[in-house]
């Protein structure tokens, strides 16, 4: 399966619609076969079927979400990708002409990550420490911030 996900990351970096053009792609590159995995080129039917049967919608969308953001980070870092990424996240609403949300509506999302981090983060702050251990000012900071 991690095969799979690695191959239809180089898919979705692409922007190939189609497995055609990934299963040429991978044939005129045997190097890059072997860095994937792959022992031999798998053909169409095999794709489209792992794609569409064996990925659910949730993993589909994070093969999508994970090519944006490699695209994304390549393009920031200065290097070549091969299209221009999306820079902003697909909708989940049905409205085709979503507004920007207003600054409180930003707050209110901010608000709800921060309050699911400071579950995951805080309890790293109130381990029990030996004596004269204290956590710095700048990490304390650091983690408000």
């Amino acid at each position: 399966m991690d095969t799979l996900f690695r191959v239809f990351i180089l898919k979705e970096c692409h922007g190939w619609d189609h497995e055609t053009a990934l299963i040429e792609y991978l044939e005129c590159l045997p190097a890059l076969c072997q860095q994937l995995g792959l022992e031999s080129v798998p053909n169409q039917s095999t794709l489209w079927r792992s794609w569409h049967k064996r990925f659910t919608a949730e993993l589909r969308s994070t093969v999508e979400t994970a090519a944006r953001t490699i695209l994304i980070k390549a393009q920031n870092a200065g290097v070549t990708v091969p299209r221009e990424p999306e820079h902003h996240l697909p909708s989940h609403g049905d409205e085709e002409n979503e507004s920007d949300p207003d600054d409180q509506a930003v707050l209110d999302e901010a608000a709800t990550i921060t309050a699911h981090d400071s579950r995951v983060v805080f309890p790293a702050f109130s381990l029990d420490r030996g004596k004269g251990c204290e956590i710095n000012e700048n990490a304390y900071w650091d983690l408000q911030t």
